[in-house]
């Protein structure tokens, strides 16, 4: 008797669904991927200037975080809903929701990296000569890379996930898939569109991380000098001492 197909069988695992599916698959992991970088660019992107803007003073910290915490606990089919008005059933209404929902995380890591810059370092640039602009640019932001770094990867692998939500209004990359194999259980196309995101985050996260060491060497420097046994100076060895009786 010959062997069913996996796909009559409907298993987890099916090399026939990923050969028969393979440009369906690769169409909707682009459209994942590219999404996804939109969302986290314009995301950084408005960030940065709400971050400035809010390490002013309490006056404008205080609606800068409360808006974007805000904006992060709303739903996301209450988020789709109330921007569909404006951009309809397009790419534009879920890249716009991803960036709404990136920026808590962005912005207060950016405030976080800023926040923790030595004022040493400020007094000294202030004393060669830097004005507001350059300090920000060539003093700040380099010391606070490895914090918005750490938001950004955390911002991304979400927004990964995030994307998924999309299929709402049929523009959520692999979430599609999900969708569409929900209704009849096809165990393959889920178990393969939900391994794909997983992947997808995962390998962002890497190539941030690894983007971040490349930005910050001096990072990696200090963290091989505190790694490093201390030395000591303990001098030659005393001389040894015969007792003589």
């Amino acid at each position: 008797m010959a062997e069913q197909s996996c796909l009559v069988t409907n298993d987890w695992i099916c090399g026939e669904y990923l050969r028969s599916r393979s440009q369906e698959l690769t169409d909707a992991t682009v459209q994942h991927i590219g999404i996804t970088v939109v969302s986290v660019l314009i995301g950084l992107a408005v960030a940065f200037p709400l971050a400035l803007l809010a390490r002013r003073g309490p006056r404008f910290a205080g609606p800068v975080l409360g808006l974007t915490t805000v904006l992060y606990t709303v739903p996301s089919l209450a988020m789709f809903s109330l921007l569909l008005p404006l951009f309809g059933l397009s790419a534009a209404l879920v890249v716009t929701g991803l960036v709404l929902y990136s920026l808590t995380i962005l912005v207060r890591n950016i405030l976080a990296g800023l926040a923790a810059v030595p004022q040493e370092a400020r007094d000294a640039a202030r004393g060669m000569g830097y004005g507001p602009g350059r300090l920000l640019w060539e003093v700040e932001l380099p010391l606070a890379l490895p914090a918005v770094m750490a938001g950004l990867r955390i911002a991304t692998v979400s927004t990964v996930a995030l994307t998924t939500v999309g299929s709402l209004v049929g523009k959520g990359g692999l979430g599609n898939l999900i969708e569409d194999a929900l209704p009849s259980f096809f165990k393959a196309q889920v178990l393969a569109a939900s391994a794909l995101c997983v992947l997808l985050a995962v390998v962002a996260d890497l190539l941030l991380l690894g983007l971040q060491r490349l930005l910050t060497p001096w990072t990696r420097i200090s963290g091989a000098v505190e790694a490093a046994p201390a030395k000591t100076d303990a001098g030659p060895p005393a001389p040894a001492t015969v007792e003589v009786g």
